[in-house]
């Protein structure tokens, strides 16, 4: 049977009938269907837009109905259920290649630190060096060290060697990352050098102590007050490069110094105190839609923001320990400007850390989702695969929609248990996929 074909059956063919003739069911219809409209999964069949493929390079007719979906967003926050599964990582290429060329994004940014993507995009734009090698540099040890992304990052550099005069741009807009070295702390140093000697003195100050941070851990064993101290610095020196005056690239400089801030006031979370991490957990959201935001408005580029579901959703799913999302921030700032896609999966595997011993990341599975979970419902629609607009849904749909019930979100550490979660509070969007499997690991 076709791919997105199951499940049609006599319900199916009612649905197909409604439909192509646009009427409600006939009073003559029996009491069972029409009962049976109530039925959530009825609704969501209405919905429901069947997709094709996950992988990228192929025809995109079935992404035309997210296209318009997505409208005129300028920030689209493409989500994932796990942080190991191919079909996750292949869908946002897919669907950023889609958006660059029929929709005219221009920028992919990643749940990575705004330094690690300053490099990446260097290659992106130029060729110079080995995508596989920079990723690895970049991004060691995290979800991102995939080859989904190395193909991506080399589609991206494709596209700008055949479209030199629209080029498409790589942002990292989380903090931290082992690549707040000496040469990116110099992007910082060498403007004011060059264009305010004089604040040079005090600027080198401020950083005394702090440069490089390129190893997280070693950091976050010098004591508190003096991470605290050295965040503080940090604060100022941002605030130094703020206001001066002059050239050109000051805004991008001063950029650069509030990533360094935000990193150091991050860093200096109290290990000890478990009730100080909600906070440092919204600093970080915080500052993650922040550097999104301002990469949207200096450049004016559509943006395609990739992150955990937990990340672009408008809700927490633990508010006690992330108490408000990136993605709560971005409609802060940017309105209806802003529009964030959940991602949901009924099966299969993905790549995560044991949560009792940590490690490297290794394959885990999981069956098919258990009834009452957001999951089982939604993989009764006809299609295997598919995405519908809570927006526009009916209304039965929607009421289920807006309750919140056990949803799979799986981070870097696994066992956990599902969490409740309103899709319809969360997401403009959903994308359900019927089964995925584990990301090709780095080679």
């Amino acid at each position: 049977m076709e791919k997105n074909r199951k499940r049609w059956g006599r319900r199916g063919l009612a649905v197909a009938a409604v439909v192509a003739t646009g009427a409600m069911l006939a009073p003559a219809a029996n009491a069972a269907e029409t009962t049976s409209w109530r039925d959530p999964v009825w609704s969501l069949d209405l919905a429901a837009h069947p997709l094709r493929s996950t992988e990228p390079g192929r025809n995109t007719a079935d992404l035309r109905a997210l296209g318009a979906m997505i409208g005129g967003a300028k920030v689209v926050g493409l989500g994932e259920a796990t942080h190991g599964s191919h079909e996750f990582f292949a869908m946002k290429e897919r669907v950023f290649r889609y958006l660059v060329e029929e929709k005219g994004f221009r920028a992919f940014a990643l749940e990575a630190s705004w330094s690690a993507g300053m490099e990446i995009d260097d290659y992106v734009q130029t060729g110079r060096g080995d995508a596989r090698e920079i990723l690895k540099r970049t991004v060691a040890g995290s979800p991102w060290d995939r080859e989904e992304f190395v193909r991506l990052i080399q589609w991206m550099r494709d596209y700008n060697r055949a479209h030199p005069s629209r080029t498409v741009h790589f942002v990292g807009d989380d903090l931290g990352g082992p690549s707040i070295n000496d040469a990116f702390f110099a992007r910082i140093t060498d403007y004011v050098k060059q264009h305010h000697p004089a604040a040079l003195p005090r600027l080198n100050q401020l950083y005394t102590g702090l440069r490089p941070i390129d190893d997280h851990l070693a950091y976050l064993r010098k004591p508190l007050d003096e991470r605290k101290r050295l965040a503080t610095q940090a604060e100022q020196a941002f605030e130094l490069i703020k206001g001066l005056t002059g050239a050109s690239d000051l805004d991008w400089t001063a950029q650069h110094a509030r990533f360094v801030a935000q990193t150091a006031r991050f860093l200096s979370v109290d290990l000890s105190d478990p009730k100080s991490l909600p906070g440092f957990q919204i600093l970080r959201d915080r500052a993650m839609a922040q550097n999104v935001a301002w990469w949207q408005r200096r450049t004016g580029q559509k943006v395609l923001l990739s992150a955990h579901n937990t990340h672009v959703a408008y809700i927490p799913d633990n508010a006690e320990m992330y108490p408000k999302t990136q993605g709560a921030f971005l409609r802060e700032t940017l309105g209806r400007d802003y529009l964030p896609i959940g991602f949901s999966f009924d099966r299969g595997s993905f790549l995560s850390k044991d949560i009792a011993i940590g490690g490297d990341w290794k394959p885990f599975s999981v069956p098919a989702a258990p009834p009452g979970s957001n999951e089982h419902t939604l993989d009764k629609v006809r299609f295997e695969d598919f995405y519908l607009d809570f927006r526009t849904a009916p209304p039965a749909a929607r009421a289920w929609l807006d309750a919140a019930r056990p949803t799979r979100t799986i981070g870097t550490l696994f066992p956990v248990d599902p969490v409740a979660i309103s899709l319809g509070r969360s997401y403009d969007v959903v994308i359900h996929l019927h089964d995925v499997r584990q990301a090709d690991l780095g080679k």
